[in-house]
């Protein structure tokens, strides 16, 4: 499925990179843009999304073989430990390389660095990593405290080792893209951030490699979460809708299922992740995190708030 460590060359597969050196080694060989779509691995239909429109901002014609012109693609395929607190699933998050490079294969990757934990922590946990800031303290940051300073100094290795053009991120993690941007920005990092609507299966939820720890009436639960957040999405295209009434149109259905364990919902500025009070007007995103059985699931969805009557 894929090529040994080596230069990459286009049509042949991607090659596997499983250490710094051997990425330095084919770092020359990767055509511009290099364009970069971080994971932790276990690709599904909404890393696939991620593949093509990285592939689209490198210039690849997917009816094609990629020609002299063509930029590059690359994955990253790592479980980071540092966002991952005691008790967390770091041990059993779905690791499956195989199927991944078999789906890299098929959308035209041309590197795939796959590092161990001691290859990127040689030292094991650092001691300079990066400072998520107030942003990084609120939502996710208050319910999983260190992930974002975890994700934020993987991702600034990631930026530093690949040196892409592009990074490729999904909306799904709305508060971590809306970080990586402002880190990308404060610290002039040099390269075009992206990113891609949310996939959803045929039921709503979002695509999630943690989908797949949802037991049948588990997955019924979860359903509640996509749902509250179409909810408050249709109160605010109804028009004259402020944050007030889209938040409580979207906790109604989430209080309907007292299955369901409610970590926050919030309407929030997009950029800064500050809620959207009742004077914010234009657009905001409705978050939410729930925990269905044992899983804990986030989803967003966009919105445009107007002045509430």
């Amino acid at each position: 499925m894929s090529q040994p460590a080596g230069q990459p060359g286009p049509g042949a597969g991607p090659v596997l990179l499983r250490t710094k050196a051997e990425l330095a080694a084919a770092r020359p060989g990767l055509t511009a843009p290099v364009v970069l779509v971080p994971t932790m691995g276990a690709l599904h239909a909404g890393h696939r999304a991620l593949l093509r429109a990285a592939g689209a901002h490198a210039g690849l014609d997917p009816e094609s073989s990629p020609g002299p012109e063509a930029g590059s693609v690359m994955v990253s395929i790592f479980v980071n430990p540092l966002q991952f607190r005691p008790g967390e699933d770091l041990d059993r998050y779905p690791r499956t390389l195989e199927a991944d490079l078999a789906m890299c294969a098929k959308e035209g990757v041309r590197a795939v660095f796959a590092p161990s934990a001691a290859e990127m922590y040689p030292g094991g946990r650092p001691e300079v990593s990066v400072d998520p800031g107030p942003m990084g303290q609120v939502f996710e940051g208050e319910f999983r405290p260190g992930f974002f300073g975890g994700v934020l100094t993987v991702v600034l290795k990631l930026f530093q080792l690949t040196r892409p053009d592009v990074a490729v991120f999904g909306e799904k993690d709305a508060q971590q893209l809306a970080m990586v941007r402002r880190m990308v920005s404060d610290l002039d990092l040099g390269l075009a951030v992206e990113s891609v609507p949310i996939v959803r299966d045929a039921d709503g939820l979002a695509t999630s490699s943690r989908n797949r720890y949802l037991s049948a009436a588990d997955r019924a639960l979860a359903l509640a979460l996509p749902r509250a957040l179409r909810a408050g999405q249709a109160r605010a295209a109804a028009g004259s809708a402020g944050s007030a009434a889209v938040l409580a149109a979207a906790r109604e259905v989430l209080t309907a299922e007292p299955g369901l364990a409610v970590d926050y919902v919030a309407v929030v500025d997009p950029q800064t992740f500050a809620v959207a009070g009742p004077g914010h007007t234009g657009p905001a995103r409705i978050i939410a995190a729930v925990t269905a059985g044992g899983t804990r699931l986030i989803d967003n969805m966009p919105v445009m708030l107007t002045a509430a009557p």
